[in-house]
């Protein structure tokens, strides 16, 4: 029986019996108690389901949030695992979709490692003694390929494989493969030298390297692999066969990269296996000028590699303003982000900027205006945040970072505290000083009106007016570029408003 369905036949039985007049006040008061004591009783009882289902679902929250904490767990596990096989891009395009593009790449240096006489020697060796020894060199060499941000392909046997430009592509992956190679060499000297002292067999090895195309993507559906196709594997694989034991042997295409960094023997062109004669060369060290007494690039060789990297850079931030940037920058676009990079290179070049000073400036410059494409409200925060993202994973250092924070930090903040905040600062505004000035405030206007603010023609002069009379170019060379001077500015200002 249903608490409304009691309660609604004691009510009825209680106007029956008031209705006959047979209803004494010890009835009634009986009645009453009566009336209370099923109510308790109910409310108790009702209590007492909310309780429980109270628990029920307490309970089942901490089982669906257990659950959900495996699965997070689990997730992270086949991530990590995925980003240990396969490039972090296709890993989470293989994640999103199931499947990965397979995508040509036209500038990619592979290299192949081959130890000497391995044959001859897993004949002789214990096979778990011969694995250890393979396990502990090609450990090795992935934290010498993760170092140089090269991507590891396989093993096979005793060969190892990578390639540099790939996943991401870059400039510098020619000088980064041999860099990797010359350490890889290292090793395997060091190991060979401590195997000679104690008298024990010893491991030698021969690389090549090829610089070319190749197409890359995930092959199979079971045991999913990344590789890469085509010739330039072919080629780097022939010259590593045609190379000898303990040298890096190079094709003439990768010579071309990486003559100015490296040392290299001139072997003439030597026959190749279904390649006919190709062009050799092998690598003997980083030339002289560039390597500290260890034999290591020094500073002098970060900053050639950096000013190439300068490139990489500029061509991504390009690309985020072509496809990225809403339809609303009328000012703050891809035109002038490449005005602010060449206006840069010109005032450096006329104020004699360093080398190491030039590459921060420029890096400052790429990304100066980027973060009107995502928080036009934002922009310093959005282009610092950018800098602190992409400038790690191209091999710039944090102070790079620090440097190019700061100086973007002084431009938003109209701070000049050095020769390179006043060529930002010039190349910046350089557009002030220009014929065309007034077309571009209107693109300027434009793009602030969709951003929510209008102004009408008479103020939108004044503020021009007084940004025109306040500004100054600071660097010499800037104010003798000057086209226009500031009085006939306004007055074309005025002018152009009626």
């Amino acid at each position: 029986m249903s608490f409304p369905f009691a309660l609604s036949v004691l009510c009825a039985t209680f106007d029956r019996l008031k209705a006959q007049n047979i209803m004494s006040i010890s009835m009634i008061i009986g009645f009453a108690g009566l009336l209370i004591i099923i109510l308790l009783i109910f409310w108790v009882f009702y209590n007492q389901l909310n309780l429980g289902f109270a628990y029920r679902q307490y309970h089942l929250e901490q089982i669906i949030n257990e659950r959900t904490e495996e699965l997070v767990r689990e997730k992270e596990k086949t991530e990590a695992l995925l980003a240990n096989l396969l490039p972090k891009n296709t890993a989470d395009e293989l994640m999103a979709k199931g499947k990965a593009t397979k995508i040509k790449y036209n500038f990619v240096t592979v290299l192949f490692s081959d130890i000497q006489g391995f044959t001859k020697i897993a004949e002789e060796m214990n096979p778990e003694v011969l694995i250890d020894e393979l396990d502990k060199f090609f450990f090795t060499f992935d934290s010498v390929v993760e170092k140089y941000r090269i991507e590891k392909i396989k093993t096979i046997g005793d060969a190892y494989m990578c390639a540099g430009g790939i996943p991401e592509k870059n400039r510098t992956n020619p000088v980064e493969v041999i860099l990797a190679a010359l350490e890889m060499r290292a090793y395997m000297t060091r190991l060979k030298e401590s195997s000679e002292l104690e008298g024990m067999k010893f491991w030698d090895i021969r690389i090549g390297i090829h610089t070319g195309t190749v197409v890359a993507g995930v092959v199979g559906q079971k045991k999913m692999s990344y590789d890469i196709w085509g010739d330039t594997v072919n080629t780097a694989s022939r010259m590593e066969s045609s190379g000898e034991a303990g040298k890096i042997n190079i094709s003439g295409t990768t010579y071309e990269f990486v003559k100015d960094f490296f040392s290299c023997d001139y072997r003439g062109k030597m026959p190749v296996k279904y390649k006919g004669e190709l062009e050799m060369y092998f690598v003997k060290d980083i030339i002289p000028e560039l390597c500290d007494e260890n034999g290591g690039p020094n500073r002098k060789f970060v900053v050639k590699m950096q000013m190439l990297k300068l490139e990489d850079i500029e061509e991504i931030v390009e690309k985020m303003f072509e496809t990225e940037a809403p339809q609303n920058l009328h000012f703050h676009n891809g035109s002038m982000f490449r005005n602010i990079c060449n206006q840069v290179d010109l005032l450096s070049r006329a104020e004699k900027t360093g080398e190491e000073e030039l590459i921060n400036l420029k890096l400052a410059a790429i990304f100066l205006i980027t973060g009107y494409i995502s928080d036009y409200f934002k922009p310093m925060e959005v282009a610092i945040r950018n800098v602190e993202e992409i400038l790690p994973r191209h091999g710039f250092s944090q102070n790079n970072v620090d440097i190019t924070r700061k100086m973007i930090r002084n431009s938003f903040s109209e701070i000049i505290e050095s020769t390179e905040d006043k060529i930002l600062h010039d190349a910046r505004y350089e557009y002030m000083g220009r014929v065309d000035y007034h077309a571009l405030t209107q693109k300027l206007r434009k793009e602030i009106a969709e951003h929510g603010s209008l102004y009408e023609d008479k103020d939108w002069a004044e503020i021009q007016t007084k940004l025109l009379n306040r500004h100054i170019f600071v660097t010499e060379t800037a104010r003798v570029l000057r086209n226009v001077e500031v009085e006939t500015q306004v007055v074309a200002l005025y002018d152009k408003e009626q």
